[in-house]
């Protein structure tokens, strides 16, 4: 029963994560600008870069233009990186190097309420992360549709999920260099292989069946017709498995962050 309770742990049950989750944003507030400069200014550059120059010689695909469906796709990469980074880099830092974790430990606050927080201002920075791409998309003429609005909701979703992932490896690692791992050997090969600059069937048969197992390609499939103003199909499973990665990377964090903080 132990094993149990330790593989599948409860969700905290009160909402002390809140006043964590709000420190960080006031610590954000204090750097927004240069966040969200790079959050605009780096899906921008490679927008016209991308989709200027290569969607010259590729011309449409999937009935939209070049610019206009890689752009999509860095709606989901942008989201996830930004996730990621937040779940590891700036995690690990306030666990680690500046002991921000354990001075808020010694108030009434559980470190599952912490870990939870966490988790969900990755998310948080991720769903900031995406409205700014999304601005970008507007900027240049595209996603001129109401159904562009669930994309935040999605954006959301893929920041919990990556944000799981990016705690996984916080509570792994010994030290920055070890996320140098989890941009290789994942955040690489699902880029490339999640259908962001090109569609997933144009790949081999095995290659396909490794990108629909990966959560981005299921969020590409959701925000892409989303944005060129169509409904997306099968809604239901592609939710169904963002949300059980999400829900299973949380858990895994949140064992894995307690055997090392607690044990």
């Amino acid at each position: 029963m132990r094993t149990m309770a330790e593989a599948f742990p409860a969700l905290p049950a009160s909402l002390r994560w809140l006043p964590v989750w709000r420190r960080n944003l006031l610590v954000w507030r204090k750097l927004a600008l240069a966040s969200l400069l790079s959050n605009i200014a780096d899906p921008l550059f490679f927008l016209l870069g991308l989709g200027f120059g290569i969607g010259s010689f590729v011309g449409e695909l999937q009935g939209l233009p070049y610019i206009a469906f890689i752009g999509t796709g860095m709606v989901c990469q942008s989201a996830m990186f930004t996730a990621s980074f937040e779940g590891m880099y700036s995690a690990f830092s306030r666990m680690f190097v500046q002991r921000t974790w354990d001075a808020i430990i010694n108030a009434p606050i559980a470190l599952d309420d912490v870990v939870l927080a966490e988790w969900i201002w990755a998310a948080t920075k991720s769903l900031i992360s995406t409205i700014a791409i999304l601005l970008v998309l507007l900027t240049l003429g595209y996603g001129h549709t109401w159904l562009a609005l669930w994309v935040l909701p999605l954006g959301l979703l893929i920041g919990l999920v990556y944000g799981g992932f990016g705690l996984i490896m916080t509570a792994l690692a010994p030290g920055y260099d070890f996320f140098t791992y989890f941009f290789t050997l994942v955040i690489t090969p699902t880029l490339l292989l999640s259908g962001v600059y090109y569609p997933v069937e144009q790949m081999p048969t095995a290659l396909q069946a490794v990108g629909y197992a990966l959560p981005l390609s299921h969020a590409v499939d959701l925000v892409r017709p989303l944005l060129a103003g169509r409904i997306p199909g099968s809604i239901a499973l592609h939710l169904a498995v963002l949300a059980a990665y999400a829900g299973a990377t949380f858990g895994v964090a949140l064992v894995l962050t307690r055997r090392r903080l607690l044990s």
